[in-house]
């Protein structure tokens, strides 16, 4: 698996242009890379790994499938969506279904481009949307709190675990702090998770600047890298002209093009990297002859269920993971070279998978 990421922002501040770029991007790879347009506004992209490269042409894989991830360019929100305002409900709809949101923040100088709320403010763009969603979940956790007061009373011991974290939410909410803010238990996340809300989703915040900038920022994209910081969210800086531009040039030319701007990767691998890092993902390979391909767990996650992402009769049947750690796989050469010197693991059920290991999984049919 990889993740869906919400593409949000007000109108004018680069979000499309963005998409956009991500999903040209997404065309160009097609030659190397399975690649789909699920619909207009949702597209796939390969998750640049260099360590998959690396894989292949020791193995002399002959088809490299790298994970990939699911961006959606969302509406653009305007004030009053909570209310409908706009495309405000389909806006909130779709939010509710996502792992995250990339929130594109415009810190950025352009006359020809008119600002909707008339100055270029990213914080108090961020506030804008952020005001948004939080109205939204204060009406939706009020509108539950009768139906499970009634159903606490009448012992139903789920309502009332819900109903607490409902209280403690909007606790937080009637002070002007986003849900994700709330604290709970490791097993309180999955009832948590089921009130859908809208500001318990993990940010991260896109400081689209101007070509300049697309290096080291500006002075306003370091307060939006500060609020992050605060938060505990992500951020990172790009310029979305740029990208779109890069997006559009044969893989041959990207780089003397990145090199002439100043750049050493596209800004759109950051975007990538920092919603892994957001989310705690991390990914495994399996590397043969056949192909060399890439898969995205959370971290944490036991050996069986790793085995179960690529199918359910894996984790079924799980008998053992053969496992060589990515550094170890290159500086030995592969397989063989690993098991000769001892690097080559036979892990059990409760192994917990981490990032960069190369995987072989034993299971009974």
């Amino acid at each position: 698996m990889g993740f869906k990421c919400g593409i949000v922002g007000l109108p004018n501040v680069g979000k499309s242009t963005l998409f956009n770029a991500l999903t040209q991007t997404a065309a160009a790879q097609a030659a190397n890379y399975p690649f789909c347009t699920i619909e207009p506004n949702v597209g796939e992209v390969a998750v640049p790994d260099p360590r998959l490269d690396q894989l292949a042409a020791i193995a002399a894989s002959k088809e490299i499938i790298p994970t990939r991830l699911t961006f959606v360019d969302i509406a653009g929100l305007v004030r009053g969506a909570s209310k409908g305002e706009g495309l405000g409900n389909q806006f909130l709809a779709t939010i509710r279904e996502l792992d995250a949101v990339a929130h594109v923040v415009r810190c950025f100088e352009d006359d020809d481009i008119t600002h909707v709320e008339g100055a270029i403010d990213p914080l108090a763009d961020i506030e804008t949307i952020e005001t948004e969603l939080m109205l939204a979940d204060l009406d939706s956790l009020e509108r539950r709190v009768i139906a499970l007061e009634k159903r606490s009373r009448g012992g139903d011991k789920e309502a009332k675990e819900s109903l607490d974290l409902v209280q403690r939410s909007l606790v937080l909410l009637r002070e002007g702090r986003p849900a994700r803010l709330v604290a709970r238990k490791p097993e309180e996340e999955r009832l948590f998770a089921t009130l859908g809300l809208l500001t318990a989703k993990p940010v991260l915040y896109v400081c689209n600047v101007e070509e300049g900038a697309a290096d080291a920022g500006n002075a306003r994209s370091a307060k939006v890298l500060d609020l992050a910081a605060r938060e505990g969210a992500r951020a990172v800086v790009v310029s979305a002209k740029i990208e779109s531009e890069i997006a559009v040039l044969p893989p041959a030319e990207q780089r003397e093009f990145l090199e002439a701007v100043g750049l050493e990767e596209p800004g759109l691998n950051r975007v990538i990297r920092a919603g892994y890092d957001l989310l705690g993902l991390v990914t495994y390979f399996t590397v043969g002859p056949k192909e060399a391909r890439a898969w995205t767990i959370t971290k944490g996650t036991r050996a069986p269920r790793a085995a179960g992402v690529i199918h359910t009769d894996f984790e079924k049947g799980f008998i053992r993971a053969e496992t060589i750690a990515y550094p170890d796989y290159v500086a030995l050469k592969g397989e063989a070279g690993a098991r000769d010197a001892g690097k080559l693991r036979l892990e059990g059920k409760d192994y917990l998978v981490a990032d960069g290991d190369v995987l072989h999984f034993r299971f009974a049919n």
